[in-house]
């Protein structure tokens, strides 16, 4: 029925919110856990303008099946009539998102491959995990703030660019976005615990033009979230262990709300 199904009246043993009378009501124990303690943490919005980015791994948008779907039918890649360089396509399911793994594994199971043909077109882009990577960190410790350091560094986010050729073929590549930083954050006593710098990471495009080569110029909203984290052991009160209550069946069957 899960914890917050209607049916479950034990709700003492559910979590969620309490009154602040009853905070300890049912405390049982102490117990030592093992948890990544956050000591700071913060988070920066910005807008990335003229970025140039350089694709690689390109693979193309195609159904599992064959190359090109009959007219009428929803499928990758679009269905289109070419002349020359103009195209007029019907991009029936494209509204789909497909990220580069499913892309790359219809690739490879299609029976036939098309070519990327002329001038290619921006379509979208957007960041393919929300774990960042970070390079040139720096840490320097503050003497007249102690616990606290400036933190510089660069955040690294990789994005899946999503573009067409021509021939209205979707394509799809990878590529990097980086963020410099430096920033002022709390960080812990030295110990034999050593802490962590870790990043939260997502962004997605606004504008792209192709400019050539392999890239393109796009205009980007990323968001990124910093934390210093350490892998600590808490003390802390507890009011037993979880009661998992059975899943709820899922049924609509409208006179339970009624049903005693």
């Amino acid at each position: 029925m899960s914890f917050f199904s209607y049916k479950n009246a034990d709700s003492t043993a559910c979590p969620g919110s309490v009154a602040a009378a009853s905070v300890t009501q049912g405390l049982t124990e102490r117990v030592c856990v093992q948890v990544k303690n956050v000591y700071d943490a913060c988070m920066q919005q910005e807008q990335l303008n003229d970025r140039e980015v350089l694709i690689s791994g390109i693979v193309p948008i195609v159904s599992d099946q064959s190359c090109r779907m009959p007219q009428g039918v929803p499928g990758r890649p679009c269905n289109c009539n070419c002349k020359g360089s103009s195209c007029t396509c019907q991009c029936l399911g494209c509204a789909t998102p497909l990220t580069y793994d499913e892309a790359l594994e219809n690739a490879s199971n299609a029976q036939c491959l098309p070519q990327p043909f002329g001038q290619w077109t921006f379509e979208s882009c957007r960041s393919s995990t929300t774990a960042g990577t970070l390079t040139n960190l720096s840490i320097e410790r503050m003497c007249d703030r102690p616990q606290f350091a400036r933190v510089k560094g660069t955040v690294n986010i990789p994005i899946d660019v999503l573009f067409t050729d021509e021939r209205c073929q979707e394509w799809m590549g990878c590529a990097t976005v980086s963020v410099n930083k430096d920033v002022l954050m709390a960080i812990p006593d030295e110990s034999i615990v050593p802490f962590t710098l870790d990043s939260l990471v997502s962004a997605i495009c606004v504008t792209g033009t192709y400019i050539g080569n392999g890239r393109f110029r796009i205009t980007i909203c990323v968001t990124i979230v910093l934390k210093i984290l350490a892998e600590v052991d808490l003390m802390i009160p507890t009011y037993g262990f979880c009661r998992v209550p059975p899943c709820e069946e899922f049924a609509e069957n409208v006179c339970d709300e009624f049903f005693p």
